[in-house]
């Protein structure tokens, strides 16, 4: 009776999860093949999702009428700065927020976690812009560089507070003894030890930083040349040959997507590390 019991249990737990597997791995997977399909195929549809004929060509003509490399290269610097500047003040946050015990200190982190349940949506866009073009930045990626970097993520922000909770205080007391100041601690101690929080904080910054749309778009509206590559994406609805083609734009966003898939599944041992160690109280 219990093996009965156990056995049903797990077949009900093994179905929920490849119902939710289905749910979420269809729509990327009927991207990628169907970007391989003629324009006609798509549009005539039908039950297979697997392309009768394998069209190669559809990702050159779609690289060469959006400009692609261009796009690609514009993605490459967006995100790096970003990936960087976010991996650089999450951990700097979270080492502040977790050995700065102080008044001031407590209620600034109260009020980020307090973001986390406030959601502006575009209504934080002018605001955002006027900032940006009070900074001499609108116009360019550093617009929403700047922003992304110094918005203070709450989620990462949060993230870094618990990694850092988890390192031994004795190892500050130790180098306070050998003369090392509050910052000194963290570049030398601290930082060190975050390896598998860096990854995790640079793969959520990176995922953020690839997919932006509008806030790029915003900044770079007028200057097409320094259009990411999402955005560069999107337009494809819009221009001539493309508008009508499915299969040019599906395989423009499987250019788009691929770039994300291939940094997750280098980095996916080091994103769940990270999100882990914060999880368990010292």
């Amino acid at each position: 009776m219990k093996g009965t019991k156990k056995g049903l249990t797990r077949l009900l737990m093994y179905s929920l999860l490849l119902l939710v597997a289905v749910f979420a791995l269809f729509p990327v997977v009927y991207i990628l093949l169907a970007s391989f399909k003629s324009n006609q195929q798509i549009l005539v549809g039908g039950t297979n999702i697997f392309p009768s004929e394998w069209h190669f060509e559809n990702y050159i003509d779609a690289w060469n009428l959006a400009n692609f490399g261009t796009l690609t290269l514009n993605s490459m610097f967006y995100a790096f700065f970003v990936v960087i500047g976010c991996i650089l003040t999450a951990t700097t946050c979270g080492y502040i927020f977790s050995r700065g015990k102080t008044r001031l200190t407590r209620m600034i982190y109260r009020m980020v976690l307090c973001s986390l349940f406030i959601s502006l949506g575009t209504l934080a866009l002018y605001p955002q812009l006027s900032l940006a073009k009070g900074m001499g930045l609108s116009g360019t990626l550093w617009g929403p560089i700047v922003i992304r970097v110094f918005g203070m993520n709450a989620t990462q922000v949060f993230i870094a507070t618990g990694n850092v909770n988890q390192i031994p205080r004795e190892l500050d007391e130790a180098a306070k003894m050998d003369g090392c100041s509050f910052l000194g601690i963290f570049w030398r101690i601290v930082l060190p030890l975050l390896k598998s929080l860096m990854a995790t904080v640079g793969l959520i910054a990176f995922r953020t930083a690839w997919s932006d749309y509008l806030l790029p778009y915003v900044f770079t509206i007028s200057k097409r040349a320094q259009w990411p590559l999402v955005v560069g994406v999107i337009s494809l609805k819009s221009s001539g040959e493309a508008a009508s083609s499915w299969n040019l734009m599906l395989a423009g966003i499987s250019i788009s997507i691929l770039p994300m898939l291939v940094v997750y599944l280098l980095l996916n041992r080091y994103f769940i590390t990270g999100l882990t160690e914060g999880s368990v109280k010292g």
